[in-house]
């Protein structure tokens, strides 16, 4: 999966899987994995003027998280 760079807050990177709807976000206390995310919340996170801010109101607080590093 190829990750995006990103910064703002915690953020340093992410990317997407679209076949297997699964976001991977790493962050400055480690690397979480988030399943049934939508290819449009991805576009949205990855392309938002704050990311850190999308992160936190929509994919952080709707999706449980899967610590993977």
């Amino acid at each position: 999966m190829e990750m995006k760079r990103l910064s703002g807050g915690n953020l340093r990177a992410a990317g997407y899987d679209e076949a297997a709807r699964r976001l991977v976000v790493e962050l400055t206390s480690g690397t979480y994995e988030y399943a049934g995310v939508s290819r449009d919340t991805w576009r949205r996170f990855a392309s938002s003027s704050s990311p850190w801010s999308y992160f936190r109101d929509n994919i952080e607080e709707e999706f449980a998280a899967k610590r993977v590093r």
